[in-house]
């Protein structure tokens, strides 16, 4: 096991100095491997904020692909907040490309919890992080209930927090997933769930750092003979004389009583009865309307409050990645946090780590939710044997003891026998 260690970290180092070597300038490149109990606690803080932060474990889970290489940062306690959190050099994404990538099983099949990462400043305090300590960017998945799960990018612009306009949606499977933001100079961006592209667009568009491009023109007015009716009722369109549109008519049978004293009675009128030549209410036939202008649509100006930032997104001393959650269910494992320049290496790694475990992971949840379904059916099963057991020496005994008549007592005899 020793040498296989020895072995992944010296291949990844080279892969590491290859790529620093490249023409590509890395704003940083942080990555590693969660194998040691004691190196990951000396890399990540635990917060001191509040007493009753729940516990990260490490582990592989229940299912994986291999046991040491997919071992990661797991949440061992239900319903607790969760505070932990690891400094590495501060560096800019100025004019640079940042990709935020790393990946999450939520072995627990999660109900209502966050597994999502935070980045924050070089100025905060680790011992005391917490749910408003001031961060750059929040991503990665949240799921509250059946209907509700997503994947938050929240990003940080002038002092507030923006979240995506478009709703990104997530993995919820008991399977490791692999969740990579990419923020380019540019002002683009893009979200890929297993390496696979699932949102992408300008951050103008997709989050409101800024107020809109175009607004209304508050001057313009609809005319008032702007006709947008598509069909109308066509106007040379006449009812029949002979039509009947009456569904009920006084009963031509029917006779004034001949007490009937109108002074007293009001004048009298006669029964109603059905209509035989009803025909329903008559309407005139449609047409397409021959005025028919189309919809209007309010012209739009550009916005004067409208000042293009090529700033939004820059971030000058991100220096702490963070986990900062809530679950109600805990088991999710956090693994193979990544923060990169490189688009390419960020998608070769995820190959190379998540990419490689997925088959033979999904092959062993799926044995071990069988073995686990297996073992609940058995163990129903000798549940009810046994309930069934208790209920027939329940009623066993019961009738044994009324079947059983009392014996006579001998001198209960003799003392009868004397009085008769």
């Amino acid at each position: 096991k020793k040498y296989k260690m020895l072995l992944l970290i010296s291949l990844l180092g080279k892969i590491i100095l290859l790529f620093c070597f490249s023409q590509i300038s890395l704003i940083c490149c942080f990555f590693f491997l969660l194998y040691s109990t004691d190196e990951w606690k000396k890399r990540w803080v635990e917060s001191k904020h509040r007493p009753d932060y729940g516990k990260f474990q490490l582990t592989a889970g229940k299912f994986y692909g291999d046991q040491e290489k997919d071992k990661g940062l797991q949440t061992s306690e239900d319903a607790k907040f969760y505070a932990l959190s690891t400094r590495f050099k501060p560096f800019s994404n100025e004019n640079e490309t940042l990709v935020v990538q790393f990946s999450v099983k939520h072995e627990q099949g999660i109900d209502c919890g966050g597994g999502y990462v935070k980045l924050f400043p070089a100025t905060l305090n680790q011992e005391d992080m917490h749910s408003e300590s001031e961060y750059y960017i929040m991503f990665g998945p949240d799921i509250c209930g059946f209907g509700n799960n997503k994947v938050q990018v929240i990003l940080h612009y002038q002092g507030k927090y923006h979240e995506n306009n478009k709703t990104i949606k997530c993995r919820i499977n008991k399977d490791t997933h692999l969740y990579t933001l990419i923020i380019r100079p540019n002002a683009t961006y893009e979200v890929k769930i297993d390496n696979q592209q699932v949102a992408t667009g300008e951050l103008e568009d997709d989050w409101q750092f800024l107020p809109p491009r175009k607004i209304k023109d508050p001057y313009a007015r609809k005319p008032r003979k702007w006709d947008e009716r598509l069909q109308i009722e066509d106007p040379e369109d006449k009812k029949p004389e002979d039509w009947e549109d009456f569904e009920y008519i006084p009963d031509p049978e029917a006779k004034k009583p001949d007490d009937w004293n109108e002074a007293m009675d009001g004048e009298w009128e006669g029964p109603l009865i059905p209509n035989l030549k009803y025909k329903g209410q008559w309407k005139p036939r449609i047409i397409d309307n021959p005025n028919y202008q189309g919809e209007w649509i309010h012209p739009e100006i550009d916005n004067p409050k409208y000042k293009p930032d090529p700033t939004i997104c820059h971030y000058y001393n991100i220096s702490v990645l963070g986990l900062d959650l809530w679950q109600v269910k805990s088991g999710s494992i956090f693994d193979n946090f990544l923060l990169t320049n490189d688009e390419e290496f960020a998608e070769e790694v995820g190959n190379k780590t998540w990419g490689i475990r997925k088959d033979i992971e999904k092959q062993w949840r799926e044995l071990y939710e069988e073995m686990e379904k297996r073992k609940q059916e058995e163990e129903a099963k000798k549940r009810k044997e046994e309930e069934e057991e208790r209920e027939d020496d329940i009623w066993g005994l019961e009738k044994e003891e009324n079947e059983e008549d009392p014996e006579e007592e001998p001198g209960n005899s003799d003392r009868q026998k004397d009085e008769l």
